[in-house]
């Protein structure tokens, strides 16, 4: 049986580098993984006046998160943190208090930039957050990806050691989430 896999993408511009690791990560994906997404622009802005009759969209949202057996996240980063279009979902399926659908679901972390270390800010703070929501959150391999010289005029993927790297990330996180069944 295939692990469901949520994947949110924290960057929304059109040309977003994250857009393309996720096409990249979706394709690369073992046939035990089975990705869904979710557009988290579409989300409003959480707020507690909304939480217990929310909007149609939102309560898509919570479906899918309640469809799924983990998540990965795909951030960038933003003044040392992650952008709030992603705060905005992840509190969206955190509440109401008490309802939090993240609880113990198998997660990963993972960001693109145009620098060495450019998301380990925000993947750090996405991870304390995380931890708050009691989601087991991979440690290992890291995952800062320097996206520079990594895509095509397309957005495909060519460079062969990056293939490397998500195939490694992959084995990882399958394994966990296995782990994380019994």
């Amino acid at each position: 049986m295939a692990t469901k896999v949520l994947t949110l993408v924290g960057g929304i511009s059109k040309d977003s580098l994250n857009k393309k690791l996720f096409k990249a990560v979706k394709e690369m994906a073992p046939a035990d993984i089975q990705i869904e997404t979710f557009d988290i622009a579409t989300l409003p802005f959480f707020s507690q006046d909304l939480e217990n009759d929310p909007p149609e969209v939102a309560k898509q949202f919570k479906n899918k998160i309640k469809e799924a057996d983990a998540a990965l996240f795909i951030t960038p980063e933003y003044n040392r943190s992650f952008p709030g279009v992603l705060k905005n979902a992840i509190d969206w399926g955190s509440r109401p208090y008490g309802q939090n659908l993240w609880e113990k679901k198998p997660a990963a972390v993972m960001g693109a930039s145009i620098g060495n270390i450019g998301t380990f800010g925000a993947q750090h703070h996405l991870r304390q957050v995380l931890a708050y929501l009691n989601m087991p959150t991979m440690g290992q391999p890291e995952f800062y990806f320097n996206a520079s010289k990594a895509f095509d005029d397309k957005g495909t993927l060519i460079d062969p050691k990056s293939k490397e790297l998500i195939q490694g990330f992959w084995k990882s996180f399958a394994k966990e989430c296995e782990e994380l069944k019994k």
